[in-house]
């Protein structure tokens, strides 16, 4: 049954999650990721997301993923976001009714994606579907513009200006676009939550109130000390942090999206050694260099979070 009580609202760091699949398989290995929640939530994030970009929804069909959420958000100790972004309208509601069913602190919704919309047609998607969970629990408005139709800010303004949306994470990385959403605030009260960590440091200084994030799927110690330095407005150490996070990122981007990600997690030791497609030979040059660099800068880096 739903939870009767609304959740509080999003804040802090969340770690999106990756999904470990079961060996030779499309499914989600639901043990492994348990075993994985566990040791992400003791580094001390505030909540997680899951089946976000960095947990490859795309990859399982809906009923592997209403299964899976709920047995992960029966296990966690935080709030867990759900994306539950699909490619149309009854498919995000079937996944929006699982994860209210499972407890979800909250839904993270992407335009539908694959297929190009105008504002106008993902306006009323977003109606609709905010119509139909008749505010049993907040939604959030997901700008991941590098996998689905963007969500411009005049779309986000007029979406959020309705007062059916608890926020917005927003993965553009456009500092412009976070700039004018944060003015926008003033107007109207709504959670902002970066999904970029580029401009983190910038966005959370600005006003942000927290991440989604996907390196907090690989390092959430990282993550979760920045956010610590920068509520405690020790910029020498947020700067610190934020160099070694840059470097993190100027590596993981040499590859497709989740696969750093995703071996940084298996250097851990945690269950996520798998890729979408094959590599070709100069990728998988390349990531044997990062498992190199990884393995030397990860002692040193911890030691510094702690």
């Amino acid at each position: 049954m739903a939870h009767s009580a609304f959740p509080a609202l999003a804040e802090g760091v969340y770690a999106a999650l990756a999904t470990p699949r079961r060996k030779d398989s499309i499914e989600p290995d639901t043990a492994a990721l348990l075993d994985y929640l566990d040791v992400v939530v003791r580094a001390g994030v505030d909540g997680l997301a899951l089946f976000g970009a960095t947990g490859e929804f795309v990859h399982f069909d809906v009923t592997e993923r209403i299964h899976t959420l709920g047995l992960a958000i029966r296990r966690s100790r935080v709030p867990v976001l759900v994306n539950v972004s699909h490619s149309t309208l009854d498919g995000a509601l079937i996944l929006a009714e699982g994860a209210i069913d499972s407890g979800a602190a909250g839904l993270l919704v992407m335009p539908p994606y694959f297929y190009q919309y105008s504002d106008g047609e993902v306006f009323h998607f977003y109606v609709q579907f905010a119509e139909f969970i008749e505010r049993r629990v907040p939604i959030y408005l997901s700008n991941a513009l590098a996998f689905t139709n963007p969500i411009s800010g005049a779309l986000a303004e007029r979406l959020l200006g309705t007062g059916l949306f608890a926020g917005i994470k927003d993965a553009s990385g456009d500092y412009e676009l976070f700039q004018k959403l944060n003015e926008f605030r003033r107007k109207q009260e709504f959670r902002l939550l970066s999904g970029n960590e580029r401009i983190y440091a910038r966005s959370r200084e600005s006003g942000a109130c927290g991440i989604v994030s996907g390196v907090a799927a690989a390092l959430p110690e990282l993550i979760v000390a920045m956010d610590k330095a920068l509520r405690e407005k020790r910029q020498d150490r947020v700067q610190a942090l934020d160099e070694e996070l840059q470097r993190f990122l100027d590596w993981i981007s040499r590859f497709p999206a989740t696969i750093g990600i995703k071996q940084a997690a298996v250097l851990r030791g945690w269950s996520q050694d798998h890729f979408a497609v094959p590599l070709d030979e100069a990728d998988l040059a390349d990531l044997d260099r990062f498992r190199a660099w990884f393995r030397d800068w990860l002692p040193a880096v911890l030691k510094v979070c702690s």
